[in-house]
């Protein structure tokens, strides 16, 4: 290493000739060079490089009146001249360092609290209007890459509803799109509905029918979830677009429960049995629960006229003259063990919000 190489902060660096040179200048009185040559047999040019090491080390200095005469230096003397203007940078550094910290930190609370009115902002959207909502749904739908979920509670769809959703449905599963579409047990009956569900099955599409929803839900490649708004007065309830991934991630969850538990509506196929079954199980649940005919009517999706009938055979099949002895033979029978567990779902009525996104 050359005698007069630095260290890493900018000082010079003590090598073993160097310390030797200082102390035999220490002894001597003086640092003279021709004498320190001689001492450590080394050269001219060598003794000079060591005397320029040794003032940068502040170990020698001028005497006072004889500025061509080196003498020594106490190291803690030395020491002290050396470092003190870096440990007077390091202070006032750290002192702006600390500044610029405090500073910054004091902008933490602004910072969090815009970021999360910018998430509310982006993470949900309230689509009042339902021309935009229905463009809103066009768009996302025309962008989609992969999937498009649904959820149609209630009753049956218009046919003019289906005869309009049918061109959009299959020009999506000819773009190779995947759809999957989630109905309650009571569309099966309708003849307009089979029609739809017969086109579409046969260009791809997956539908299934199940006894009970907890309402509509459009999803598109499991990133965007539109929801309808909920306590609404003196219009039509808009949708809920929801972009937050943790809170999409649950509905699709939610989707695939209920898509998990649903049957297969394939038109043409001879009719599960266990349809009509799961249908009478569901009534004789609200039944059991006490709900009035209209409100077992409102969650299944059927009119009260239809929810009439059901509770009527049902109750001639437990021989039951009333509700409360119906209820009761129920229990008895052990019908309520067949499907036991589950929700028996919130208060929907199939014409409750807007049609939009009608598959």
């Amino acid at each position: 290493m050359p005698e007069n190489a630095l260290t890493g902060a900018g000082f010079a660096k003590l090598d073993d000739t160097s310390a030797s040179a200082y102390r035999y200048a220490v002894l001597r009185g003086r640092y003279v060079r021709a004498d320190v040559a001689e001492e450590l047999g080394v050269s001219a040019d060598h003794a000079t490089l060591i005397e320029e090491t040794l003032r940068r080390l502040h170990l020698l200095r001028p005497m006072p009146g004889e500025p061509d005469a080196l003498v020594p230096i106490s190291p803690g003397a030395a020491v002290v001249d050396l470092v003190a203007p870096a440990e007077n940078e390091i202070r006032e550094l750290q002192q702006s360092v600390s500044e610029v910290r405090t500073d910054m930190l004091a902008l933490l609370p602004a910072y969090f609290e815009s970021r999360r009115r910018r998430n509310e902002a982006e993470a949900f959207d309230v689509i009042a209007d339902i021309k935009a909502l229905q463009s809103m749904l066009d768009d996302y739908g025309s962008r989609c890459r992969f999937e498009i979920l649904t959820a149609q509670p209630g009753g049956p769809r218009s046919s003019e509803m289906l005869e309009q959703a049918l061109p959009q449905s299959l020009g999506r599963l000819d773009k190779g799109l995947r759809l999957k579409q989630l109905y309650q047990h009571t569309v099966r009956s309708d003849l307009a509905t089979t029609s739809y569900v017969r086109s579409v099955t046969g260009a791809g599409a997956e539908v299934r029918t199940t006894d009970q929803m907890i309402d509509r839900m459009v999803i598109y490649d499991r990133e965007i979830v539109f929801l309808p708004e909920q306590h609404v007065k003196d219009r039509i309830p808009g949708a809920v677009v929801v972009r937050e991934p943790t809170l999409v991630a649950f509905l699709c969850k939610v989707y695939d429960h209920l898509w998990a538990g649903a049957a297969p509506f394939i038109p043409g196929m001879e009719e599960i049995t266990t349809i009509n079954d799961e249908l009478k199980l569901s009534i004789v649940k609200l039944m059991a629960e006490g709900h009035k005919d209209e409100l077992v009517a409102r969650r299944l999706g059927m009119s009260v006229r239809t929810a009439r009938r059901h509770i009527s055979q049902i109750m001639a099949e437990v021989e039951s003259t009333s509700r409360f002895q119906a209820g009761f033979n129920v229990a008895m029978s052990g019908m309520l063990d067949e499907g036991a567990g589950g929700d028996s779902g919130r208060d929907g009525s199939p014409d409750r919000g807007p049609k939009y996104e009608q598959y």
